[in-house]
């Protein structure tokens, strides 16, 4: 259902759209009331990705040609039917948004959020990750050798009898996901995942690399492992990129 005047009810809460006509993607014309549209049609599919993850929010408050920014602590003016988690960081802690709810998607949408992006793991346990995620970053033009890496990714990961699922980022990478039982912690994890990617890595050393730095990939696919780490996020399938055109992420499918 489309947004009428300044104000949506969404489940039991009215949430104010301010500002609907304010363009987000200039070169496409596509407005905040867009956005909030989109996220209210794909909140039932999107939702089970976020639920009870604490999430950061990337904010565009005048469109994706002007700066934008990460915001992780949750602002105080927002209602107090946001839910919220507190986690700790180095030095303290930080509370962020956890969006269980469709008028939770659709208050961010009002905020200029056009990517949401989600812890790896989830509020109850939040120090063991339930995926593992391996984000593979082309430096060329030809999307040929990110496939054949995800397709490497899913041989070796079949062969360890476990499940594994790929999605597009909505630029030109893969991100490569395994779920997990929630047995081990992050630095586990971790662990594993870079012992993946070297296997991964070693065969095809030609079109692949775990060089952190662009400059030494030589045109090379980057195998990322840093997504399975405490506190660091990842954007869910559905999730709007600020870039030309809104391009979303594609939903995981089956990799074998």
């Amino acid at each position: 259902m489309a947004v009428s005047g300044q104000t949506v009810r969404v489940g039991r809460f009215d949430v104010e759209i301010t500002r609907p006509a304010k363009v987000l993607f200039p070169a496409d014309g596509i407005t905040k009331r867009d956005l909030v549209d989109y996220y209210r049609r794909i909140a039932p599919w999107m939702l089970p990705h976020l639920r009870d993850r604490p999430l950061a929010m990337e904010r565009y408050p005048d469109g994706i040609g002007e700066p934008s920014f990460f915001q992780k602590v949750v602002p105080p003016y927002y209602p107090d039917w946001i839910e919220r988690v507190t986690v700790k960081k180095v030095g303290g802690t930080i509370t962020h948004v956890v969006c269980n709810k469709e008028a939770t998607l659709v208050y961010l949408a009002n905020q200029a959020c056009i990517t949401l992006h989600i812890w790896l793991s989830r509020i109850e346990k939040l120090r063991c990750p339930d995926q593992m995620v391996f984000d593979l970053d082309p430096a060329g033009e030809s999307f040929k050798p990110v496939r054949a890496a995800a397709q490497s990714f899913g041989e070796l990961v079949d062969k360890l009898e476990l499940f594994v699922y790929v999605k597009t980022t909505g630029s030109r990478g893969l991100h490569v996901a395994v779920p997990l039982d929630r047995d081990e912690d992050f630095d586990s994890v971790r662990a594993f995942a870079r012992r993946l990617a070297e296997i991964v890595v070693d065969g095809d050393r030609e079109h692949r690399t775990l060089e952190q730095l662009k400059e030494r990939r030589h045109w090379r696919v980057f195998v990322d492992t840093n997504r399975s780490a405490y506190a660091q996020t990842v954007a869910p399938a559905y999730a709007v990129r600020g870039r030309p055109g809104a391009p979303y992420l594609c939903r995981s499918i089956g990799a074998n």
